[in-house]
């Protein structure tokens, strides 16, 4: 079999990308489509999936698959991996990009049906994700799975409680499944693409000029080289800044 050309190293590979419709993850399928990647596209509004795919067909002249899903309806999710075996039999590359931040408010604050909303996208769906994927992963030559995470983890902040907490526990538990799938040929990969130019970062710091903050548009060929990266386990994340000072480049993936 001839290699795919060095403008679309992703062709004939399958991608499921969630919070597809906005922000990240618009910008991760957008460049993971234009390397040649038949994109699965996931998210909640029906018209930003809408505009996705007219954009990926007017940039690949391919169609997207879309999935109008809310990430917390794990019964759904499970329906997802059950419809992806039928369809393509495998998965080559994950992202995940969904996620919500919830109320900026202290701890003591929080109301309950606000924390039980931000565990189920940020926490719950990342298991019931890895839960349906892992067979389609391991069915690829080399599954790839990239989890999108935050410096927040890192930085407790007060009043970020909810979404800090719950993107600690997505990482715990995405380490504990990559070092579970070790002996395996699927890799998984935290990414902290630091402060980009999304809605949620305008819901955080509503009064932030959006023209001085990255826009997502620039994680897309990180997201590309991280689909081929001979990666090993992810003791320490990828963070976007530091590829950007290492000249777009993975030191040591």
């Amino acid at each position: 079999m001839s290699p795919p050309p060095s403008d679309k190293p992703l062709s004939g590979k399958i991608a499921l990308v969630t919070g597809a419709s906005r922000g990240i993850g618009r910008a991760c399928a957008l460049a993971l489509a234009a390397a040649g990647a038949q994109v699965v596209a996931v998210a909640r509004t029906e018209g930003g999936l809408t505009d996705l795919d007219d954009e990926i067909r007017k940039l690949t002249g391919e169609l997207a698959t879309l999935v109008p899903l809310d990430i917390a309806d794990g019964d759904s999710l499970d329906r997802l991996g059950g419809i992806l075996h039928q369809r393509f039999g495998r998965l080559d590359i994950l992202v995940h990009a969904a996620a919500i931040l919830g109320p900026i408010t202290p701890v003591s604050h929080i109301e309950p049906k606000h924390w039980d909303r931000i565990v189920a996208v940020n926490l719950t769906a990342t298991y019931r994700l890895i839960r349906t994927t892992e067979p389609l992963l391991r069915a690829s030559e080399a599954g790839r799975a990239i989890f999108l995470t935050t410096g927040r983890v890192a930085q407790p902040k007060a009043f970020w409680g909810p979404y800090g907490v719950t993107k600690a526990g997505m990482e715990h538990m995405v380490r504990t499944w990559a070092d579970e799938l070790e002996q395996t040929a699927v890799r998984a990969v935290l990414l902290d693409p630091n402060t980009m130019r999304t809605a949620m970062r305008a819901e955080a710091m509503p009064g932030e000029d959006p023209d001085t903050v990255t826009p997502p548009s620039e994680i897309g060929p990180l997201i590309v080289q991280l689909a081929q990266a001979d990666l090993g386990l992810p003791h320490a994340n990828v963070v976007f800044s530091h590829w950007k000072a290492q000249g777009e480049t993975l030191a040591s993936a």
